[in-house]
């Protein structure tokens, strides 16, 4: 099975650009800008797509809500027999109001506060994920506090190389903060499998997001593997191997991933063992959902760069700042050419853009972009820095279209101040 080449949602119709079967004008003029658009049907596509290449083994698709957690396209996913994976007890909090079964949460990070294991473990989430010596110590401690057996798996860093988009999307290389170091990993597995409060159910693992190659893939799970038939040997009741995510979208000219031969990498290792596979896409299932419409506020000629000033900006779409990513720009309603220019937002700062020295339509103040595959750690990373309030978030499925999340407020970024200061003494 080779890449399967999945649907863009976003498609012109007249000249102008539509998702699925909703005008992205009538969506700017009704919502206002900036503002993020979401297609239900990719979302749904890809999981489909996804859960068929892993149909010869027993499998969870676990989604990971840091990639977007917002709560429409939660409903989406949960409705096709989609799974969660959560790093914080906001994030659980989230997918139990989304409605997802306990048994249907994996409770991941590496930073767990000890009230967030606790939520962990009154919740009765099918796994924690355990990242270290220390963390396992506390896990039995408020285990044996409730009186409960924690069903953990050990999230292991499988020290192996990883060639990412950026360094700082890499996670499974040796000197990383995740996972538990490949060396410490015997003794601390040997630690929960003596603990009366302790069930170590599985192994996980997750190289890194945005993978330009498989390689990481297939070396991780054979090092995990092998420390699985070294558990199993020694009577270790595992059920779980967890792969993890990582499997990229389409940002540029990336190749669409090839499913079947990331199912060709794990299935057969993971049948061998006579254990279930666990998968925690984030990125892959929700990114070419999205795009960020925003609107031509100035264009501005300075120093021989041209400006094309929209009305969103590092706020609503921080990767290019942070990661140098690239996010395609093009008119939602062409007026025929293009201009190399830098397309930049409103906050202070020299590194507000979404694209530098780029050549895209032309387009004057009024001037409606969308900014594509913002599907993933576009709202999710939004600020409010500036004082400016985040952008509403907008669902479209088939020919009709929803805001699943308002426009917040001014008042709403001012709601938790306090007004009058109740002093305490020392």
């Amino acid at each position: 099975m080779g890449a399967r080449v999945l649907a863009n949602p976003y498609t012109r119709r007249d000249g102008a650009l539509w998702c699925e079967g909703v005008s992205l004008e009538a969506i700017a003029e009704s919502a206002g800008t900036p503002a993020y658009v979401y297609s239900a049907h990719a979302l749904r596509e890809r999981f489909r797509a996804l859960d068929a290449a892993l149909a010869g083994v027993p499998h969870r698709i676990h989604y990971s809500l840091k990639a977007n957690s917002s709560r429409g396209l939660l409903d989406v996913l949960r409705a096709e027999g989609c799974r969660a994976d959560v790093v914080s007890g906001g994030e659980l909090m989230r997918a139990q109001r989304a409605g997802f079964a306990p048994e249907h949460i994996i409770f991941g990070g590496v930073g767990k506060r000890r009230d967030e294991i606790r939520a962990g473990l009154v919740a009765q989430v099918l796994l924690l994920n355990v990242e270290s010596a220390a963390e396992l110590e506390i896990v039995e401690t408020e285990a044996q506090a409730m009186g409960v057996r924690a069903r953990i798996a050990l999230r292991v860093n499988p020290e192996v190389h990883v060639a990412n988009a950026h360094e700082f999307i890499a996670t499974g290389s040796r000197g990383h903060k995740f996972g538990i170091p490949w060396g410490d990993v015997p003794a601390i597995a040997a630690r929960a499998l003596a603990s009366p409060h302790i069930e170590l159910a599985g192994l996980d693992m997750h190289v890194g997001s945005q993978l330009l190659s498989l390689a990481p893939y297939r070396d991780g799970v054979e090092r995990l593997a092998e420390l699985a038939r070294g558990l199993q040997a020694q009577g270790a009741p595992l059920r779980f191997f967890d792969a993890g995510g990582g499997l990229p979208a389409r940002y540029d000219t990336e190749e669409a991933p090839d499913l079947g031969l990331f199912a060709e990498t794990i299935v057969p290792v993971v049948q061998a063992l006579g254990l279930e596979l666990i998968v925690e896409p984030g990125r892959f299932v929700v990114a070419e959902s999205g795009a960020l419409l925003t609107r031509v506020l100035y264009r501005k000629l300075t120093g021989g760069t041209d400006f094309m000033i929209c009305d969103a900006g590092m706020s609503e779409l921080l990767r290019p700042s942070h990661y140098d990513a690239f996010h395609a720009v093009e008119a939602v309603r062409p007026r025929g050419g293009s201009s190399l220019v830098d397309v930049v937002g409103p906050i202070c700062e020299t590194g507000d853009f979404i694209a530098r020295d780029r050549l895209v339509d032309d387009a004057v103040p009024g001037d409606l972009l969308a900014v594509h595959t913002t599907g993933a750690y576009g709202y999710a990373m939004a600020l409010t820095y500036n004082t400016r309030p985040r952008a509403p978030e907008v669902l479209v499925d088939g020919s009709r279209w929803a805001e699943i999340t308002r426009r917040e407020s001014l008042a709403d970024l001012v709601r938790l101040e306090a007004e009058t200061l109740e002093w305490k003494e020392a």
